[in-house]
C-alpha cells in the first residue's frame, strides 16, 4: 500500500534539527522524498507498523508531529499533481 508520510519536527534547538535529520533518514530509507517534508512510501502491514515505531522513538511528542495517509493499493487514482512533478514511480524498478 501506499503511505504518505509528513512531518513537522520544531527546529529551533540543535537536539530538533537533530531528530529532523533522523526522521529523513528513517524516511528515505522507507520510500522517496517527494516534497521537502513528505515521502510517499510503498510499504506492506509489517514495515508500517516498523517504520511508525522508529519514528515514534525519535521524535519528541509534545512540539513535534507525523502524520500517516494510507492512499492504500488503488493509489494511482488518488494522486494529482500539478506542476513541476517528478517522474517517480513507487512501484517501478528502482536501479541505483
Amino acid at each position: 500500500m501506499l503511505v504518505l508520510i509528513t512531518y513537522d519536527v520544531e527546529t529551533t534547538s540543535a537536539a530538533g534539527r537533530r531528530r529532523l535529520r533522523q526522521v529523513a533518514k528513517v524516511c528515505v530509507n522507507y520510500g522517496q522524498r517527494v516534497q521537502n517534508s513528505v515521502f510517499e512510501c510503498m510499504l506492506n502491514a509489517s514495515q508500517e507498523v516498523l517504520v511508525r515505531r522508529q519514528l515514534e522513538t525519535i521524535i519528541d511528542m509534545t512540539t513535534d508531529n507525523i502524520r500517516f495517509y494510507y492512499l492504500g493499493n488503488n493509489w494511482e487514482r488518488r494522486v494529482v499533481s500539478v506542476g513541476k512533478e517528478s517522474s517517480f514511480n513507487p512501484e517501478s524498478e528502482l536501479i541505483i
